[in-house]
């Protein structure tokens, strides 16, 4: 299976945090964010691992709701 390169992207005042990872690291990527928001190097905090927390959920949800829909349009 290939693994795919995917983003996420904040844009917060004039800063923008580029988040990149490949499709089934997601979880290492939680760890980035955690990460981010501790050092307090930058001005990532909480609510930013939080909001794109949320984002990195509903894809993966989205992308679950597709696998479903294709298994059970195979079924029928």
């Amino acid at each position: 299976m290939n693994k795919v390169s995917k983003q996420l992207i904040l844009k917060k005042g004039k800063q923008k945090f580029i988040f990149r990872y490949e499709s089934g690291s997601e979880d290492k990527l939680l760890d980035v964010l955690v990460e981010q928001a501790r050092s307090g190097r930058t001005d990532f905090d909480w609510f930013d691992a939080a909001v794109l927390s949320f984002k990195l959920t509903q894809s993966l949800i989205g992308q679950a709701d597709e696998l479903i829909g294709d298994k059970v349009n195979v079924k029928q």
